[in-house]
């Protein structure tokens, strides 16, 4: 028995409860909340049946839908995290919708609106789809209705949500994170979200009450209704606002880009030290230590990651790079100029492409090939006063030992019949005054004298001079020809290094070029 009655205690109030779901909608239709005296107790009283209500949603026929207008002022930017890609924002939402259960006379009642505890009245269950940690805003605990049954919800909202970040332009870059609004359980025929207050009114109220002074700054809101075409409406009703925030870029511009120009253009004028001098590379190796040193005290400022590379890390790796090829093109060049004369001749592909193409890219032509001979005439016009009067010296006596041969001859065998002629007369005037059978002691042969003995010997010395003097002649050409190979390496050399500095002046201008454009189009934002 006990059983029976406590079943019909729990049947008759179910049943009840059902036949005012039923019986609501034609009720309320023609039905006020009536207040007893105008004043707000009263009218709390009143709406006591409407807070009974609270788990449906407020429409008298289900069928008809339920329209929350919506805005927000962005109140500040907390900050964007590259590594995590989440953007943090502080929020001032405002929910406006109508609730077809709770109108009075507000003559009658004695007030136009109140405020109720949000936990006495139904709720829209509006997120956000970026969301990524929970809201850590102050919770409010109130929200205000008026007579007409329009419903004002308002509340802070920190808002951590996802962002595809793009740093490519870094520190230029301006990004645009979206916050989607949808119901998490109704479906659009059932829930509709409109915006609530123009998209531009949004942008200035929110940069007139924005009181973060930090990294980013707020370009401005838009706002867009997301249409999807299915007409049975099964999906839920979705508004989307999109935030553009801008970096300040000048806080990385004085300490990130200028000195990284600084060094570069530092480098770039080391090109005006002799390249022979040990001190050009001595002067780039302290460069690189100082741009190295920099990059890692500076390491804390670059964006950690990301969809792509930012073009500013480009940046200082090519700067990097430029150094370190400078100074290996220093080290390289330095060896040609000192060494240049131990090397073999230029190969021909290096000459083509070095001296013939590249030279006259930079302005440095190869200089004209000279006759054979007139070679060794330059060379010997810039030889030393003493290997020219050794040259002057072996031409005299190939000629000495050529045409002028018959000369000496004939005026050596001139000398020589002169002496024998006085030696005759010697002679005859002796024999005048001696026996026949005496010996002649004057008579001595011509060809005993040790004349021709000294002609031979002279002809020797001679001899030996003229191959003494070729062989030097064959050494001063050889240097020549040396000279010629180390004059096309050093030319090479030269026509590297003024390529160089050609790559470092375009690199320059068009990094300084671009810096400035980024820096302009991101100022017009």
């Amino acid at each position: 028995m006990a059983s029976k009655e406590t079943t019909l205690k729990w049947v008759f109030p179910s049943a009840t409860l059902v036949y005012l779901i039923l019986v609501m909608p034609g009720l309320c239709s023609s039905f006020k909340v009536n207040c007893s005296k105008p004043d707000q107790p009263s009218l709390l009283a009143a709406l006591s049946p409407v807070f009974d209500l609270m788990a449906i949603r407020p429409v008298m026929n289900q069928t008809t839908h339920t329209t929350i207008t919506m805005y927000f002022t962005l109140y500040g930017i907390l900050g964007v995290d590259e590594k995590s890609q989440v953007l943090t924002t502080y929020l001032w939402m405002h929910f406006w919708w109508t609730s077809e259960f709770s109108r009075w006379d507000p003559v009658q009642c004695g007030t136009n609106n109140i405020s109720i505890p949000k936990e006495k009245i139904w709720l829209p269950d509006i997120v956000i789809n970026e969301f990524m940690e929970e809201n850590k805003a102050p919770s409010i605990p109130y929200m205000y209705l008026f007579s007409d049954g329009r419903v004002h919800e308002a509340l802070p909202l920190r808002v951590v949500s996802s962002c595809n970040l793009d740093i490519y332009a870094f520190p230029f870059d301006i990004q645009n994170c979206s916050l989607t609004f949808n119901s998490y359980i109704y479906y659009a025929i059932e829930l509709k979200i409109i915006l609530g207050r123009d998209a531009e009114l949004m942008t200035v109220f929110s940069k007139d009450v924005m009181t973060t002074m930090g990294e980013w700054t707020l370009v401005d809101i838009t706002a867009q209704k997301i249409e999807i075409n299915d007409k049975s409406g099964l999906y839920p009703d979705m508004l989307a606002f999109y935030i553009r925030v801008q970096r300040r870029s000048i806080m990385y511009v004085v300490t990130l880009l200028l000195p990284s120009c600084f060094l570069i253009t530092l480098d770039l004028f080391s090109f005006l030290l002799p390249p022979e001098s040990t001190d050009r590379s001595s002067f780039k190796m302290t460069i690189i230590f100082g741009y190295t040193v920099f990059l890692l005290m500076m390491n804390d400022l670059l964006p950690i990651t990301g969809n792509t590379i930012p073009l500013i890390n480009v940046f200082f790796s090519l700067c990097l790079v430029l150094m370190v090829a400078s100074l290996l093109e220093t080290i390289f060049i330095t060896n040609i100029l000192i060494n240049s004369s131990d090397f073999s001749p230029v190969p021909r592909w290096i000459r083509i492409l070095v001296l013939n193409v590249l030279g006259c890219l930079v302005c440095m032509p190869r200089r004209r090939e000279k006759p054979e001979g007139s070679g060794t005439e330059a060379a010997v016009a810039k030889a030393t006063p003493f290997v020219r009067r050794i040259i002057q010296t072996e031409k005299l006596s190939n000629k000495i030992h050529g045409k002028h041969n018959t000369h000496y001859i004939k005026s050596n065998t001139r000398r020589h019949n002169h002496k024998k002629r006085n030696i005759d007369k010697v002679q005859s005037h002796c024999f005048l005054h001696t026996d026949p059978g005496t010996t002649n002691r004057f008579d001595v042969n011509p060809l005993e004298t040790g004349e021709p003995a000294e002609e031979d010997e002279a002809l020797m010395e001679l001899k030996s001079l003229s191959l003494a003097l070729q062989a030097i002649r064959r050494e001063v050409e050889q240097q020549h020809k040396g000279k010629q190979s180390s004059e096309e390496w050093i030319q090479v050399g030269l026509i590297i290094d003024r390529l160089l500095f050609g790559l470092y002046i375009v690199f320059i201008s068009v990094s300084f070029i671009t810096i400035i454009i980024l820096w302009i189009n991101s100022c017009s934002q």
